[in-house]
Formats: structure tokens, C-alpha cells, sequence
């Protein structure tokens, strides 16, 4: 059962897998200025120019709050996902080992500034003698 557990948070938290949900969660939120945009500015606009309902200034007026609080309530969506994305990316780390630095394996030739091997006594490139001060500081 913990190996199951295991693999579905391995999956879970898969950086395509947490794309697509928050790619939904988008769409779905912004699904929601689309509808209030059409509601409230293009029909009523459209009814207008047909001649089949008037509107009044009050009308108007609720017209745009109706849709500042859709965008609103979009920006507000947007935010508390990017702190839970940030806060489950944060966790997804914890358990990761933090990698050390690996010594070079290549230095710089003193001549030719190209890179050699680190135990090379002689350049490949310039064909230089390197003395072993130099090798032994670079």
C-alpha cells in the first residue's frame, strides 16, 4: 500500500499533471468573464440596436458592476492558485536531496584558452607544455 501511495504522489505531482489542473481551473474561472462580458455588455447591446428592450442608466450601471466583479472574482482565483502551486511545489522539493557541486573536470589551457582534460600535461589543442604549477592551479 505505501509504494501505491508512493506512485500516485510521484504521478500527482507530475509537472503535466499539475499543467492540466490548473489549466482547468483557468478556463473554468475565465469561462466566467466570458459569460458575464456577453450577458452583460453584447445582449444587452443587441437588444438595444434591435429595438427589442431598453435600458436605463441604472441598468447600465449593473451592468458593470456585474462584470468587474466576474474579473474580480478571476484575479482572486488566479492568486489563491498561484500560492497553492507555489506551496505544493515547496513540499514537492522538500523531500529531494540537494545535489554537490562536482569538482571540474576540465581546466583552461594557459596558451590557447581552450578547455583540456584535468590530469593533461600537454595541451591537445596548442600542443604546450604545461608545467605542473599551472596545472596544479588551474
Amino acid at each position: 500500500m505505501k509504494k501505491f501511495l508512493e506512485e500516485f504522489r510521484a504521478f500527482a505531482l507530475r509537472g503535466n499533471v499539475m499543467d492540466m489542473a490548473v489549466g482547468v481551473i483557468i478556463g473554468g474561472a475565465f469561462s466566467g468573464i466570458v459569460t458575464s462580458l456577453t450577458d452583460n455588455f453584447i445582449n444587452p447591446v443587441l437588444n438595444m440596436c434591435t429595438g427589442h428592450e431598453s435600458y436605463t442608466l441604472q441598468d447600465a450601471a449593473g451592468f458593470v458592476s456585474a462584470f468587474l466583479t466576474s474579473v474580480v472574482n478571476f484575479i482572486i482565483m488566479a492568486f489563491i492558485l498561484f500560492c497553492l502551486m507555489k506551496l505544493v511545489n515547496k513540499a514537492a522539493g522538500i523531500g529531494k536531496k540537494k545535489e554537490a557541486p562536482k569538482a571540474p573536470a576540465v581546466k583552461i589551457c594557459p596558451f590557447c584558452k581552450s578547455e583540456i582534460p584535468l590530469e593533461a600535461t600537454r595541451c591537445g589543442h596548442c600542443t604546450s607544455q604545461l608545467e605542473e604549477a599551472e596545472a596544479a592551479s588551474v
